[in-house]
């Protein structure tokens, strides 16, 4: 997980989260990933405070804890405009952690999709203020090397610049894996996709397609295949069509294909921030006094609302479920200690980490969320006895019922059964949730859908939830989302109905008398004021929201082409790497019994997830022709049902968050020209 992009809202506390970590007070959760829990705390003060703990299972490698340490000492070297600070970080804790600000607004991403493309002096703010931060990294001696729309938000107080996570040292000390790519496609520089070099040049290559992007809505290289888009970032030249001239004169310098042939980011805020000035200029005319320095052009130029999240406040209300408000924390690392809590020092700026009014109420009491329910007992006397709570249910065992109105005589859902496709004036009809019931299957539903997105960097697709009671059922609406790949609005529609399915299933199951939803549909509009959205797919939460025959799972295309699209998750990222080794070690070991000859890594296992069904798949397209006969295909099947088990079973146990569970196996088929499957499971629990 990125830290840049956990939800938005506080969350309720789980069990067993800490009260407080460091000098924070916990109130609850901010967002949960592959490498640790983002926690919304308060300082003495009452400071808002993004708190990341790493998990368990990452603590305890010390690889892992020693480019922690290094990511540590890295970030908090860097300080300056645009960026938030590190607070506090503890990397020798048993439970590693650090601690930065609270940062409400929308990443990039999210902004150009809900409200389309910056202009006038907001885009020359943007400008300015990204190249301030990325020159004030190169000053410190580290490079970002993950600029991108998702990791620059948008504040009320101007752009922030985000996610140290895999910064490095200009020196060339890396905090990541040697011999790994890292970034992502389209927001990454020639220089690094032809020789893996990634300097403070590289910076401002992507900074230069960021800006460019956040004035179009159009990413620079386009979209497509990452080789595709690869190819179009070290050959073509960057579609910079409608950019204001001055502007685009600045981005054609920072984009230039060879290095040296850059501006350096301090040349390029000084020349945006002269830009800033004008527009300014032009804007106040005699009308007033020009602002003097930097943050005031910043501040009198910025045109973003402010963003508010009661539950800082009032930490024990239900969150209001607004429209796309995203709001989003960073947990940047800072210097390395042994055995101690090391705070850290913004230059003394304290504005500049103080986003919001972070002050709770004199009137409310900021404390943690509520306390799970518990059984207590009180004696004679009026005195409570000792509380004992129930031993908490691991959530990832829970099942989903498969009929959930089984022997209910009158259901409030009267629809089981009916295969008519909703209307799309049913979809017209469909209004927000207004009932504590339907608010709390929104946000089921929403949460689900962002934790299967996220996994493949897909959480900018936003859904609406929205209910239409007389045709009972619940409406999952995406877009509108510029220049989306094809592939991207197929993973919506199937994680739009996996939520939606297990959350009503539940429903119906506890509720079956009171709870009046039982289908749901799954659309995408194509724009904003899109009054007749394509119905993308729906279901029945009574039909199972699982894909069985005679009550095993199977594989299907569907899913193969969810896990064929590459993970953002570090730790689906480590297993399937882990696994493939796996795969082709248990092969190996069993020659002696199957008579095959040995595998080599040219021989082409691949594995990837889908979080859809939390299935691991495995496919080969098979080029040396080894799984062309029978015997061959169930000896592969054999070492992948083996080796993908003994992994997914280690990291169930291991990690909190991970629910992949089962396996599926396909090989190329020669005669037909696609991959064919040859074995799929769940496994043993």
């Amino acid at each position: 997980m990125s830290i840049a992009r956990v939800e938005g809202r506080v969350q309720p506390a789980h069990s067993g989260d800490p009260k407080r970590v460091g000098p924070y007070r916990i109130i609850g959760r901010l967002g949960s990933g592959g490498m640790g829990t983002v926690h919304a705390g308060l300082d003495p003060a009452g400071l808002r405070v993004a708190v990341k703990v790493i998990h368990p299972a990452q603590a305890e490698d010390p690889e892992f804890r020693a480019r922690f340490r290094r990511e540590v000492q890295l970030s908090s070297r860097v300080h300056g405009p645009c960026l938030i600070s590190l607070l506090a970080a503890d990397p020798d804790a048993e439970n590693p952690w650090l601690a930065t600000a609270y940062a409400p607004g929308l990443t990039l991403d999210q902004h150009l999709a809900a409200h389309g493309a910056l202009t006038g002096g907001t885009l020359y703010s943007f400008a300015t203020g990204t190249a301030q931060a990325l020159a004030a990294i190169h000053a410190a001696g580290v490079v970002h090397r993950d600029v991108k729309p998702q990791n620059v938000i948008l504040t009320p107080a101007g752009p922030r610049v985000l996610d140290f996570g895999i910064a490095h040292a200009a020196d060339g000390t890396s905090v990541t894996r040697t011999g790994v790519m890292t970034g992502t496609p389209g927001w990454i520089s020639p220089e690094h996709y032809s020789t893996g070099t990634a300097g403070p040049e590289g910076d401002v290559f992507t900074w230069g397609a960021l800006v460019a992007y956040a004035a179009t809505g159009r990413p620079p290289f386009g979209t497509g295949a990452p080789d595709v888009v690869a190819y179009r970032v070290m050959s073509n030249e960057p579609d910079l069509d409608g950019l204001p001239n001055e502007l685009r004169e600045i981005l054609a310098k920072a984009l230039a294909k060879s290095p040296a042939k850059r501006i350096s980011a301090a040349a390029a805020a000084e020349q945006c921030e002269l830009l800033l000035a004008r527009q300014e200029t032009q804007v106040l005319g005699a009308a007033g006094p020009e602002p003097t320095s930097t943050s005031d052009h910043l501040t009198a130029e910025w045109n973003l609302p402010n963003v508010e999240d009661s539950a800082w406040s009032l930490p024990t209300r239900r969150l209001h479920k607004g429209a796309l408000t995203a709001v989003v924390v960073i947990a940047i690392a800072g210097a390395a200690i042994s055995g101690a809590v090391v705070t850290f020092s913004s230059s003394g700026n304290r504005a500049d980490v103080d986003l919001t009014s972070d002050r709770p109420s004199p009137s409310t009491p900021a404390t943690g969320i509520a306390a799970p329910h518990s059984a207590s007992t009180t004696t004679g006397s009026g005195t409570p006895a000792e509380t004992t709570s129930a031993p908490p249910v691991d959530p990832r065992t829970i099942r989903i019922p498969k009929d959930p109105l089984a022997g209910v005589t009158n259901p409030a859902y009267t629809r089981s059964g009916d295969r008519t496709q909703p209307l799309a004036d049913e979809w017209r009809a469909s209004t927000i949730a207004s009932s504590p019931g339907e608010r709390d299957a929104e946000k089921a539903i929403r949460d689900r859908m962002t934790s299967m997105l996220a996994t493949k960097d897909m959480d900018f697709m936003t859904p609406a939830i929205t209910f239409n009671q007389r045709a009972q059922t619940v409406m999952v609406t995406g877009g509108p989302v510029p220049q989306l790949p094809e592939n991207y609005q197929e993973v919506f529609r199937r994680a739009g109905e996996m939520a939606a399915c297990s959350a009503l299933a539940h429903r119906l199951k506890n509720d079956p008398t009171t709870w009046p939803y039982g289908r749901f549909a799954i659309h995408w509009k194509t724009s904003d004021g899109d009054l007749d959205a394509g119905a993308l797919g729906y279901g029945e939460a009574t039909d199972g929201c699982i894909s069985e025959t005679a009550g095993q799972w199977h594989g299907d295309e569907a899913g193969m082409a969810t896990a064929e699209i590459p993970s953002s998750n570090k730790a689906e990222i480590r297993v399937a790497d882990a696994t493939a080794k796996a795969i082709v070690a248990t092969w190996n070991t069993n020659t002696a019994e199957t008579n095959e000859d040995a595998l080599a890594v040219n021989d082409g296992i691949t594995l990837g997830f889908d979080p859809v069904e939390n299935a691991a798949y495995v496919w080969t397209d098979d080029p040396n022709s080894r799984f062309t006969s029978r015997a061959s295909q169930s000896n592969l099947r054999g070492a992948v049902e083996e080796a993908v088990c003994r992994k997914l079973t280690v990291e169930f146990q291991r990690n909190k968050s991970w629910d992949y569970t089962r396996w599926a196996v396909a090989v190329y088929d020669a005669y037909t020209g696609t991959r064919q499957f040859i074995g799929s499971g769940a496994c043993p629990s």
